[in-house]
């Protein structure tokens, strides 16, 4: 499982932290994800992060794999929500389309595209660490696009209006 952390000053997105998870060596898998839990809650801990983003889970062949991943992904939104963080999924298209402008980009585009957006050097077997380093970058965009901010929970006008006094003017 990768992590990644990004943070922003000003408006350039500085990387903090960017990581795998191997828990392979574990053998009982509640302890895997305890070891999961733990590094998760660990992170929250040391960077106080404001957000979490997670890739949603995707639809595989393998009904095994699905359901340790979908255990692992649900762990981890667990010691998020237990910090306080609301709980943001995107679907891989989405994160790379945000990241490359290409829905079926290749885990190499993405990977090559972060280092050149994010200035650093990826070790290029990380790709489970640069698809959720993505996905943080993802979350970032679409919190801060101007239709992200406009539309992101608002179910009407009067609701609109609620939250965001300072847009109103009365003539």
């Amino acid at each position: 499982m990768g992590y990644g952390l990004i943070t922003v000053s000003g408006s350039k997105v500085i990387l903090l932290e960017l990581g795998v998870l191997k828990p392979g060596k574990v053998k009982d898998n509640y302890k895997k994800l305890q070891l999961i839990f733990n590094t998760v809650s660990g992170l929250i801990t040391k960077y106080q992060p404001t957000d979490f983003a997670i890739e949603a889970p995707f639809f595989g062949k393998n009904v095994q794999s699905m359901l340790k991943l979908g255990r692992a992904q649900g762990v981890a939104i667990a010691a998020a929500m237990r910090h306080g963080l609301e709980v943001t999924e995107y679907s891989p298209k989405k994160v790379k389309q945000s990241i490359t402008g290409n829905g079926n980009a290749q885990k190499e585009q993405v990977m090559k595209m972060l280092e050149t957006l994010l200035s650093f050097k990826s070790n290029s077997k990380q790709y489970d660490a640069t698809d959720a380093l993505a996905v943080a970058l993802c979350h970032y965009y679409q919190c801060n696009s101007p239709v992200g901010k406009i539309s992101k929970g608002i179910k009407g006008w009067e609701d609109f209006i609620k939250k965001n006094p300072g847009r109103i003017r009365i003539k």
